[in-house]
């Protein structure tokens, strides 16, 4: 598999959404952290959900974060067309590809329209996620298969890892599922966490500034390590129970994410 362009290499911080239909949104928090190969992505409408776990949301506050969304998996560019495959993802998966052209104005800001023009985005390098960049995917040790992802860009990190129970198949959209659903079921399906923030060089903690999950904003990823560089400096214990929901018998290291085929872009 090719690398992506090392210009597309950080974190981005979307600071525009214009689309065909009216939509005008510059308050969300966007975060797209690219490596290499892998990608994560956060998106979380302001204000984000108030509570102090996600045990304690009240069921209109669990509807209300069927309104946030993210996903992760491999990047793909050719030209200035880049396609985000999506492994993991806090919504149920879309029959389109996600697919944009992209443009860029100087090294920092990069310009995103969709192919069919239903969409525009403005996004620009976030300071300090230059430099050091690497990406690991996880899977559950333990049945049912769960994925999951650590990437590293420059100062900041993104984490995200599969909800404990599948999606339903059946083409609803996520707050349907949530509302149907019992009250133990909907924690599951609400437990796909995306995480991201700050591990300042590894001389502190990895500290959470933006989550899915509620709660989660100002606890620790991981505990910090000088040798951050590369993944293999996490020890593995460490890499086997991150995140809020890990599996019963913990994450692995895997070389490659578990992928279906790639749909073919044509400009």
């Amino acid at each position: 598999m090719n690398s992506v362009p090392e210009s597309y290499l950080g974190v981005w911080r979307r600071r525009l959404l214009t689309t065909t239909d009216g939509r005008r949104d510059e308050t969300s928090d966007v975060y797209w952290l690219q490596t290499a190969h892998l990608h994560a992505d956060i998106r979380i409408p302001h204000p984000p959900t108030a509570s102090a776990s996600l045990a304690t949301c009240s069921q209109a506050q669990q509807l209300d974060l069927c309104e946030q969304a993210g996903f992760a998996g491999l990047t793909l560019v050719e030209g200035d067309i880049c396609q985000w495959q999506r492994l993991i993802d806090y919504q149920p998966p879309s029959a389109a590809p996600d697919i944009g052209r992209m443009r860029f104005e100087g090294a920092h800001q990069l310009l995103e329209d969709g192919l069919d023009g239903r969409y525009h985005e403005v996004w620009q390098r976030v300071p300090e996620s230059e430099g050091t960049n690497w990406g690991l995917w996880l899977r559950s040790a333990d049945e049912p298969e769960r994925q999951a992802c650590l990437l590293v860009a420059g100062d900041y990190f993104m984490f995200a890892a599969d909800r404990p129970v599948a999606l339903d198949a059946d083409g609803s959209c996520l707050r349907d599922q949530v509302a149907r659903a019992a009250p133990a079921k909907r924690l599951e399906l609400l437990a796909c966490e995306i995480s991201f923030g700050r591990q300042r060089n590894g001389a502190t903690p990895w500290m959470i500034s933006h989550s899915t999950l509620p709660g989660r904003v100002g606890d620790s990823l991981l505990p910090s390590y000088w040798n951050f560089s590369q993944p293999a400096g996490i020890p593995e214990q460490d890499l086997a129970r991150i995140g809020q929901f890990p599996p019963a018998l913990g994450w692995v290291r895997v070389a490659n994410p578990h992928s279906p085929t790639v749909q073919e872009v044509v400009a």
